[in-house]
């Protein structure tokens, strides 16, 4: 569990925003994996495709392709971490592993999310995947005062969301919380998933869907309206409907007053090339206009990041300090897909304690 902060005033600073309880709603569990466990297990299956067999190297080369101010080209790095996590032993251990990484950063709270139709190649079912990652989360977070949940993805580019709105339903209760569409956003809408949305909705599954990020407010209108995300991951393009003066437009309104969550992974943004810094990240204006906000790591390997760094990098940015930095995570605290009285629990009995005993 973390650790109460010992010092007080000004900008935080990364080693006491390490030890604050925080929580994560958007991290893509196949853009988390540590360099070394890649290697392991490209050995162990066969996997040839590294650039390299170090691990620091491989991390190196990972992260420059990742930063090429492209979505598309950004994504094509995900050949080497799904390359090594096609059999049961290599997704259960990359998810144990990702549960005690984050952990370690001071996370109490994650939903971790991937589409399990990519983790087939090898011959594994799509309940086998599922199965998995759930007992890797389990066992990777057993006394480390961390809680996991699994949202299950399907990829907005191919024909299967429906089978896997499927099987987030089939494993709901049992690890999976909710559900998402990924992938290359621009040309793909996710009003071409409406059958798997309908049946999630008619069942009372929440979703999250990625909007907003490399499209613009058209996408996240359609999320919103047509498909009725509970949650917008990225959502930044909200920005081109409001004004210089801050004035709302229709859908900006909408998005603030009806409190719908923003899933904002400002690193991956400036690797994307969706905004040219961290400075110019729209999420300090967002925050001040009053938007439910939360700060994610959405690809903590692709983009060389923590939560802890996103944290730190936003305050520095905007001059955030604790104030902030409790609004923040009691947002997405309250923005998790779990039944109210669980949410409120960890608000209560663990953010909201931290934060009060912190000098002020």
């Amino acid at each position: 569990m973390p650790t109460e902060p010992s010092q007080a005033g000004g900008s935080p600073g990364f080693d006491r925003l390490r030890q604050a309880p925080k929580v994560v709603l958007h991290d893509h569990l196949d853009g988390g994996l540590r360099p070394s466990t890649i290697v392991e297990l490209a050995r162990e299956t066969g996997y040839r495709g590294l650039p390299t067999h170090d691990p620091g190297e491989l991390a190196a080369r990972i992260q420059e392709g990742a930063r090429r101010r492209s979505l598309d080209l950004y994504l094509e790095m995900f050949s080497h971490t799904l390359g090594v996590m096609q059999t049961e032993g290599a997704v259960y251990r990359v998810a144990a592993e990702c549960a005690q990484d984050l952990a370690d950063d001071g996370v109490v709270y994650a939903e971790v999310r991937f589409a399990p139709e990519l983790n087939t190649e090898g011959g594994l079912s799509l309940d086998r995947v599922v199965e998995a990652a759930i007992a890797g989360f389990r066992d990777g977070s057993d006394g480390r005062g961390i809680r996991m949940g699994l949202l299950v993805c399907a990829m907005r580019t191919g024909p299967h969301s429906l089978e896997a709105a499927e099987l987030a339903l089939r494993h709901r209760d049992r690890g999976v919380v909710g559900f998402d569409i990924a992938g290359a956003e621009a040309g793909h809408p996710p009003s071409d998933h409406l059958a798997a949305f309908d049946l999630l909705r008619r069942a009372g599954m929440p979703y999250t869907i990625h909007a907003g990020e490399a499209d613009g407010l058209d996408s996240i209108r359609e999320a919103l309206h047509t498909c009725g995300a509970r949650r917008i991951g990225h959502g930044i393009r909200i920005v081109d409907d409001i004004g210089a003066d801050g004035a709302l437009g229709s859908l900006a309104a909408e998005l603030r007053d009806r409190r719908i969550p923003l899933e904002q992974c400002p690193t991956s943004n400036v690797h994307i090339g969706a905004v040219p810094s961290m400075i110019a990240h729209p999420i300090g204006r967002l925050f001040d206009l009053g938007f439910r906000v939360t700060v994610n790591t959405d690809n903590r390997l692709m983009s060389g990041v923590s939560l802890t760094s996103e944290f730190d990098g936003c305050c520095q940015a905007f001059g955030w300090s604790w104030p902030e930095v409790h609004r923040l995570t009691t947002n997405a605290m309250e923005s998790a897909f779990l039944p109210a009285d669980q949410r409120r629990e960890i608000i209560d009995k663990v953010i909201n304690p931290w934060y009060a005993a912190r000098p002020s």
